[in-house]
Protein backbone atom coordinates (compact mmCIF):
# COMPACT_ATOMS: atom_id res chain seq x y z
CA UNK A 1 0.00 0.00 0.00
CA UNK A 2 1.29 3.51 -1.08
CA UNK A 3 1.80 6.07 1.47
CA UNK A 4 -0.88 7.88 -0.27
CA UNK A 5 -3.43 5.05 0.39
CA UNK A 6 -2.58 4.04 3.51
CA UNK A 7 -3.50 8.16 5.03
CA UNK A 8 -6.77 7.49 2.82
CA UNK A 9 -7.32 4.10 4.62
CA UNK A 10 -6.63 5.66 7.76
CA UNK A 11 -9.55 8.88 7.12
CA UNK A 12 -11.87 6.13 5.59
CA UNK A 13 -11.43 3.87 8.46
CA UNK A 14 -11.63 5.79 11.82
CA UNK A 15 -15.01 4.94 13.28
CA UNK A 16 -16.38 6.14 17.00
CA UNK A 17 -15.26 3.67 19.30
CA UNK A 18 -18.05 2.98 21.84
CA UNK A 19 -16.86 -0.19 23.89
CA UNK A 20 -13.09 -0.30 25.41
CA UNK A 21 -10.97 -3.31 27.07
CA UNK A 22 -10.07 -2.59 30.14
CA UNK A 23 -6.24 -2.14 29.44
CA UNK A 24 -4.40 0.58 30.61
CA UNK A 25 -3.79 3.15 28.03
CA UNK A 26 0.11 3.97 28.56
CA UNK A 27 1.28 7.60 29.23
CA UNK A 28 3.54 7.45 26.49
CA UNK A 29 1.32 6.63 24.10
CA UNK A 30 -1.20 9.48 24.89
CA UNK A 31 1.83 12.03 25.11
CA UNK A 32 2.60 10.55 21.46
CA UNK A 33 -0.80 10.80 20.56
CA UNK A 34 -0.67 14.40 21.52
CA UNK A 35 2.72 15.19 20.53
CA UNK A 36 0.72 14.78 17.29
CA UNK A 37 -2.66 16.77 17.54
CA UNK A 38 -0.29 19.90 18.46
CA UNK A 39 -0.12 19.80 14.74
CA UNK A 40 -3.28 20.77 13.91
CA UNK A 41 -4.18 24.33 12.51
CA UNK A 42 -5.34 26.88 14.50
CA UNK A 43 -6.03 30.77 13.55
CA UNK A 44 -2.94 32.60 13.30
CA UNK A 45 -1.34 29.29 14.81
CA UNK A 46 -2.34 30.41 18.40
CA UNK A 47 -3.09 27.14 19.59
CA UNK A 48 -5.48 27.76 22.06
CA UNK A 49 -5.87 24.32 23.28
CA UNK A 50 -5.00 22.19 27.01
CA UNK A 51 -5.55 18.59 28.01
CA UNK A 52 -6.48 16.98 30.91
CA UNK A 53 -6.13 13.48 31.30
CA UNK A 54 -8.58 11.92 33.42
CA UNK A 55 -8.09 8.34 34.53
CA UNK A 56 -9.73 8.36 38.18
CA UNK A 57 -12.85 6.22 37.75
CA UNK A 58 -14.55 8.83 40.01
CA UNK A 59 -14.31 11.43 37.35
CA UNK A 60 -14.41 9.52 34.34
CA UNK A 61 -18.14 8.19 35.96
CA UNK A 62 -18.78 11.78 37.05
CA UNK A 63 -18.34 12.70 33.36
CA UNK A 64 -20.36 9.65 31.67
CA UNK A 65 -23.64 11.23 33.05
CA UNK A 66 -23.60 14.66 31.75
CA UNK A 67 -26.04 13.52 28.85
CA UNK A 68 -27.13 10.49 27.00
CA UNK A 69 -24.20 10.58 24.33
CA UNK A 70 -21.39 11.03 27.37
CA UNK A 71 -22.06 6.83 28.34
CA UNK A 72 -19.16 5.63 26.80
CA UNK A 73 -17.12 7.10 29.10
CA UNK A 74 -17.86 4.89 31.85
CA UNK A 75 -16.30 2.14 30.12
CA UNK A 76 -13.07 3.57 29.10
CA UNK A 77 -9.87 3.25 30.73
CA UNK A 78 -9.21 7.30 29.70
CA UNK A 79 -10.55 10.24 29.21
CA UNK A 80 -9.16 13.29 27.72
CA UNK A 81 -10.93 16.86 28.39
CA UNK A 82 -9.90 18.89 25.36
CA UNK A 83 -10.47 22.98 26.77
CA UNK A 84 -9.67 26.04 24.70
CA UNK A 85 -8.42 29.77 25.94
CA UNK A 86 -10.92 32.28 25.18
CA UNK A 87 -8.38 35.09 25.65
CA UNK A 88 -6.36 33.30 23.30
CA UNK A 89 -8.17 33.01 20.72
CA UNK A 90 -11.64 34.96 21.22
CA UNK A 91 -12.79 34.38 18.14
CA UNK A 92 -12.10 30.98 16.75
CA UNK A 93 -11.32 28.96 19.47
CA UNK A 94 -14.12 26.24 19.01
CA UNK A 95 -12.60 25.96 15.46
CA UNK A 96 -9.31 25.52 16.69
CA UNK A 97 -9.91 22.79 19.27
CA UNK A 98 -12.88 20.98 16.90
CA UNK A 99 -9.08 20.93 14.78
CA UNK A 100 -6.98 19.94 17.33
CA UNK A 101 -9.83 17.24 18.36
CA UNK A 102 -9.37 15.97 14.79
CA UNK A 103 -6.20 15.65 15.04
CA UNK A 104 -5.85 13.84 18.46
CA UNK A 105 -8.64 11.10 16.88
CA UNK A 106 -7.33 10.07 13.66
CA UNK A 107 -3.80 9.86 16.04
CA UNK A 108 -5.44 7.22 18.04
CA UNK A 109 -6.51 5.48 15.56
CA UNK A 110 -3.08 5.60 13.54
CA UNK A 111 -2.05 4.01 17.16
CA UNK A 112 -4.73 1.58 17.37
CA UNK A 113 -6.45 3.05 20.04
CA UNK A 114 -10.75 3.68 19.62
CA UNK A 115 -11.79 6.52 20.78
CA UNK A 116 -15.23 8.65 20.49
CA UNK A 117 -15.96 12.39 20.77
CA UNK A 118 -18.21 13.65 23.17
CA UNK A 119 -19.17 17.33 22.55
CA UNK A 120 -18.86 19.71 25.66
CA UNK A 121 -20.68 22.15 24.66
CA UNK A 122 -23.82 21.99 26.85
CA UNK A 123 -22.55 21.30 29.90
CA UNK A 124 -19.50 23.38 30.59
CA UNK A 125 -20.22 24.45 33.81
CA UNK A 126 -20.30 20.77 35.62
CA UNK A 127 -17.49 19.71 33.06
CA UNK A 128 -14.65 22.93 34.69
CA UNK A 129 -15.96 21.50 38.33
CA UNK A 130 -14.71 18.14 37.70
CA UNK A 131 -11.37 19.25 36.01
CA UNK A 132 -10.85 22.36 38.11
CA UNK A 133 -10.53 24.57 34.75
CA UNK A 134 -10.39 28.21 35.20
CA UNK A 135 -12.65 30.72 33.93
CA UNK A 136 -10.59 31.11 30.40
CA UNK A 137 -11.00 27.35 29.95
CA UNK A 138 -13.80 26.49 27.60
CA UNK A 139 -14.88 22.98 27.42
CA UNK A 140 -15.37 21.86 23.97
CA UNK A 141 -14.50 17.62 24.05
CA UNK A 142 -14.19 14.90 26.00
CA UNK A 143 -12.70 11.95 24.17
CA UNK A 144 -13.09 8.37 25.67
CA UNK A 145 -10.05 6.72 24.72
CA UNK A 146 -8.73 3.02 24.86
CA UNK A 147 -8.23 -0.46 23.20
CA UNK A 148 -10.66 -1.13 21.33
CA UNK A 149 -13.71 -4.11 22.15
CA UNK A 150 -15.55 -3.16 18.78
CA UNK A 151 -15.01 -2.82 15.38
CA UNK A 152 -18.14 -0.77 14.23
CA UNK A 153 -19.24 -1.10 10.49
CA UNK A 154 -19.18 2.75 8.33
CA UNK A 155 -22.08 4.55 8.88
CA UNK A 156 -24.33 5.96 5.71
CA UNK A 157 -22.70 8.77 4.53
CA UNK A 158 -24.56 11.58 2.43
CA UNK A 159 -22.87 11.24 -1.10
CA UNK A 160 -21.42 14.68 -2.24
CA UNK A 161 -24.05 16.26 -4.36
CA UNK A 162 -26.15 16.18 -1.47
CA UNK A 163 -23.68 18.65 -0.22
CA UNK A 164 -22.03 19.99 -3.10
CA UNK A 165 -22.56 23.34 -4.18
CA UNK A 166 -21.15 25.74 -6.71
CA UNK A 167 -20.75 29.83 -6.65
CA UNK A 168 -23.79 29.51 -4.33
CA UNK A 169 -26.51 27.92 -2.65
Amino acid sequence: MSKLESCIDLLLTRRSVRRFKPDPVPDELIRKILDIARYAPSAANRQPWDVVVIRDRRKIEELSKLHGGAAPLANAPVALVITCDRGVSPISYQVDCAAFTTYLLLAAHALGLGTVWIQALRNPKEIKEVIKAPESKEPVAIVAMGWPAESPSPKPRKGVDEFLHTESF
